[in-house]
């Protein structure tokens, strides 16, 4: 029954880790035991939109807490997407109804606190807008941040 529970806890805690290089960090504060608090930028695809690539700088806890991933990160976030590649937009997204798709997920504290990013698509601009958010089980947090990708020709290749 045990081993039940611990397999069913490691599915758990995986399920919805996101897959983003992690391009550098910054300490925020000192601490005497472990890793300091710090500062990652990190770096994912759009899966789903090969040609966009998102920047997404979030606070990360320190301390021995943080060293054995059971510290709850603040809710502080920043993301900044750009076109890279030619983009070729799906028909379900050119009219709306993949909007508000979940493109990231990282787990920010051992159970119940993420932070996500989700596409929209501007239409009349013809401009993908990605939010950034974090949510928890019983009480998200209002802090946000967001980034908009005007669709633009590239090279011989128009949008």
């Amino acid at each position: 029954m045990r081993t039940r529970i611990a397999l069913g806890l490691a599915l758990f805690l995986l399920i919805g880790t996101a897959a983003a290089e992690i391009i550098g960090s910054v300490a925020t504060k000192f601490k005497w035991m472990g890793p300091n608090d710090k500062i990652l930028v990190e770096v994912f695809d759009d899966d789903e939109i090969p040609g966009v690539a998102c920047y997404l700088s979030r606070a990360k806890t320190g301390g021995v807490s943080g060293a054995v991933g059971v510290a709850e990160d603040t809710s502080d976030a920043a993301i900044h997407c750009a076109q890279v590649g030619p983009i070729t937009l799906t028909a379900d997204i050119r009219n709306g109804k993949q909007d508000g798709t979940e493109v990231f997920k990282k787990r920010t504290s051992l159970l119940f606190k993420s932070l996500q990013v989700v596409r929209f698509y501007d239409a009349p601009r013809h401009t993908l807008v990605y939010l950034s958010y974090s949510d928890r089980v019983i009480e998200g947090s209002p802090k946000n941040s967001i980034t908009a990708v005007p669709i633009l020709p590239w090279g011989s290749l128009a949008p």
